[in-house]
C-alpha cells in the first residue's frame, strides 16, 4: 500500500509540475558520434525537442544552453565529469519554461512553435573543432561539429528545412554561441523565411580587471586556442583582426553579423563583474566578496567602479554601430539571468523597459511590429529585478 501511495504522489508531482513547467524528454543523438560530433568525453550530444502545433508548425526556436568554458586540458577534464562536458550525466528529461514555455499566456508569440534546447557539453560556445583526440586525456574539442550535427538532425529529419520563421537563441555561453553562429544559421533557410537571433546574457565585453589586467581577454584567448575555435568565428572579423581570438568577444564579432540580432543583457552582469572585473586573483584579500554577492552591500567606491563598468559595457554595445534591425534590452539588474526563467521572460513582476517585458519586446521586434532599443537607467534603478 505504501508503494502505491509513493507512485500516486510521484504521478501527482509530475502532473502538477507540468502545469507550469513542461516536461520534455532528452534525445541523445548517437548518430553524431560517427561524424565526430561529440562532447568533451566523446559521448553523444543531446537536445530536448517539443514539436510545434497549429499555426506554429513551421516555426522553429533553438535555444543553446550555456555553462561557461574550459581553457586548459585539466579544466576540460573536470567538465568531462559533469553535465557540461558529457551527456552521460544529462537528465533524461528537461523542463521548458520562459521562452520555451508552451503556455500561451506566458509565452504568447512562441508557445506553439517547434522549440529545442541544445544541451551544452563542449566548453567552447559550440565553436571548437580539432580532429586529433589527446591520447593522454581522451578529450574531444568538437563544439562546432555538435552544432552542425544537431542542426542537420532538425533540418533533415524533423522538418526545420521548411521553416517560415526561425530563431537561434542562447543564454550565457549559449548566448555567445548564438551570436557566433547567427549568420551560418541564416544560411540553413530559404530567402523568404524570417530568421533572427537572440543573445541572452551572452554579451561578454573585453573589460580589464580592477587591477587593470586583461584577465578575460587572456582567458578567451586560451579557450580559442585550446578548442581550435578561430576557424569557426565570423570570417570577416578574424580576417581583419591581428588577434583572431578577439572575435570571440561579441563587441567585435557582432559588428560583422548581417542577420538581425536582439541582445538581452544587464549592464551590471553579475558573471562579468565576478569573473572579468573582479576575478579572484584581482582581489586576494576578498574585499569585494560581499559586494559581488549583493550590489546593495557595495561601498561607495565599489559602486563607482560598477558604474564605470556599466559605461564600459555601453561603450562596447555602441561599438556595434547603428542598426535598425538590431534590438536590445539592457537592464540594470545585478544578475546573469536567463530567458528560460519565467520570472525573467514574462511574469507579473518581470523586468520591464518602456513598459514592456522581455517577451513583449522580443516578440514585437521579431515580428516587425516595432523596434526595441532600450537601456535602463543606472543603479539604484532596477526595482523589478529579482
Amino acid at each position: 500500500m505504501a508503494a502505491v501511495y509513493v507512485v500516486l504522489v510521484s504521478l501527482l508531482f509530475i502532473w502538477t509540475t507540468t502545469e507550469a513547467n513542461l516536461i520534455v524528454y532528452t534525445t541523445f543523438l548517437e548518430s553524431a558520434i560517427a561524424k565526430g560530433a561529440v562532447c568533451l568525453d566523446g559521448s553523444a550530444p543531446a537536445f530536448n525537442f517539443h514539436p510545434g502545433t497549429g499555426s506554429g508548425v513551421y516555426n522553429w526556436l533553438i535555444q543553446l544552453q550555456g555553462g561557461g568554458w574550459c581553457d586548459s586540458a585539466s579544466d576540460c577534464q573536470d567538465r568531462a565529469t559533469n553535465g557540461y562536458g558529457t551527456s552521460k550525466n544529462i537528465s533524461k528529461i528537461g523542463y521548458f519554461m520562459g521562452v520555451l514555455s508552451n503556455d500561451s499566456q506566458l509565452n504568447p508569440d512562441f508557445y506553439n512553435w517547434n522549440r529545442i534546447k541544445v544541451r551544452y557539453c563542449d566548453g567552447s560556445s559550440y565553436t571548437g573543432d580539432i580532429e586529433e583526440v589527446d591520447p593522454a586525456t581522451n578529450l574531444h574539442f568538437r563544439g562546432a561539429r555538435i552544432f552542425k550535427a544537431i542542426m542537420d538532425e532538425l533540418l533533415y529529419h524533423k522538418g526545420m528545412i521548411y521553416a517560415e520563421n526561425a530563431i537561434l537563441s542562447g543564454t550565457s555561453a549559449g548566448g555567445l554561441g548564438a551570436i557566433l553562429h547567427c549568420d551560418k544559421f541564416r544560411l540553413f533557410f530559404s530567402l523568404t523565411a524570417r530568421v533572427k537571433c537572440i543573445s541572452d546574457a551572452g554579451f561578454f565585453i573585453n573589460a580589464k580587471t580592477i587591477t587593470d589586467e586583461p584577465h578575460i581577454k587572456e582567458y578567451f584567448k586560451r579557450v580559442v586556442a585550446l578548442h581550435g575555435s578561430a576557424k569557426n568565428l565570423p570570417l570577416s572579423c578574424t580576417f581583419l583582426s591581428l588577434d583572431p581570438s578577439l572575435c570571440f568577444f561579441p563587441q567585435y564579432a557582432a559588428q560583422h553579423i548581417c542577420t538581425p540580432l536582439f541582445i538581452i543583457n544587464s549592464a551590471y552582469d553579475s558573471w562579468q563583474i565576478n569573473n572579468s572585473l573582479v576575478p579572484q586573483e584581482a582581489d586576494p584579500r576578498h574585499v569585494w566578496d560581499f559586494c559581488k554577492g549583493n550590489i546593495n552591500n557595495c561601498s561607495l567606491s565599489q559602486i563607482q567602479t560598477l558604474q564605470d563598468f556599466r559605461l564600459t559595457f555601453l561603450e562596447a554595445l555602441n561599438e556595434l554601430g547603428p542598426s535598425t534591425s538590431r534590438g536590445y534590452f539592457i537592464s540594470s539588474c545585478h544578475s546573469h539571468k536567463g530567458i528560460e526563467a519565467q520570472a525573467y521572460w514574462s511574469y507579473n513582476n518581470s523586468p520591464t523597459l518602456a513598459n514592456k517585458t522581455i517577451a513583449e519586446a522580443v516578440g514585437d521586434w521579431f515580428f516587425d511590429r516595432s523596434g526595441f532599443q532600450e537601456v535602463y537607467c543606472p543603479y539604484p534603478c532596477g526595482k523589478s529585478c529579482h
